[in-house]
């Protein structure tokens, strides 16, 4: 048999510091695979507060369209929104309601335009003691209004 002894050497360690730079790359898809994970998560809560805020945008159109009651339904679109966003606002009614709507709103609602947010399911649907201009009116305040708190 041969001697192979001779051919065998120490072991030397390395004279220096061991650097934890640049990682391996377990660390760096690691890195990644957190990366994608959080903006999925960013894009996924964007999309679904997008989405609430298109569907309430789609329902005050639909309610504008509406003959009868458009204001009434107007005013139920943003009693909905408040009972998902601000609890304290589910049993707020009269000038509270109204008080309320207009401290989360940059532009304030007041006037004849406050007072058919008010009155509206009290109103018969043949009275014409609010016209076209005030639900216009109205149907503004709900989208900017939705815009901002949505």
């Amino acid at each position: 048999m041969q001697d192979n002894l001779p051919e065998l050497r120490d072991i030397h360690l390395p004279t220096g510091d061991i650097s934890f730079f640049p990682p391996a790359y377990g660390w760096w898809v690691l890195a990644g695979v957190l990366v994608f994970a959080v903006l999925i998560v960013i894009s996924v809560r964007f999309l679904l507060q997008r989405s609430k805020k298109r569907y309430a945008l789609r329902l005050l159109e639909e309610a504008r369209r509406s003959d009868l009651g458009a204001a009434v339904k107007m005013s139920e679109i943003l009693r909905r929104i408040c009972v998902y966003k601000y609890k304290q606002a589910a049993a707020l009614f009269g000038m509270d309601w109204i008080e309320f709507l207009n401290r989360h709103a940059k532009e304030k609602i007041s006037g004849k335009t406050a007072r058919l947010l008010l009155d509206a399911p009290y109103i018969n649907p043949d009275s014409k003691v609010y016209d076209e201009k005030d639900v216009a009116a109205l149907y503004g305040f709900c989208r900017r209004w939705i815009g901002e708190n949505l």
